[in-house]
């Protein structure tokens, strides 16, 4: 089955990720290896997009918590350790620096 967004076709995360913001992912976390140059201009880039949609921060924060919210027995499914009888932990006061 394939997925279309707008016209787009979504193949993996990144791809919706990026049809939801309306902009590549790596405009705003950078990419491994850029210049100072390239990052500067990703950054001024990064900037305009801003400053011509100032609700985007808001937008991004509202879809994050919807995901989080809808995900959340995943995220938060914590189950203890058992912990052994007889082992304690080692206290912090002898330890080395």
């Amino acid at each position: 089955m394939r997925t279309y967004i707008g016209g787009h076709q979504a193949v993996s995360v990144n791809d919706f990720i990026e049809l939801a913001l309306g902009t590549p992912l790596e405009l705003w976390l950078g990419a491994e290896g850029e210049t100072e140059e390239e990052r500067a201009a990703r950054l001024d880039a990064a900037r305009d997009i801003l400053a011509d949609n100032p609700d985007l921060p808001d937008d991004v924060t509202r879809v994050v918590a919807e995901v989080i919210e809808s995900h959340a027995p995943e995220l938060f499914n914590v189950v203890p350790l058992p912990r052994l009888a007889g082992r304690r932990r080692p206290s912090r006061k002898g330890a080395a620096a």
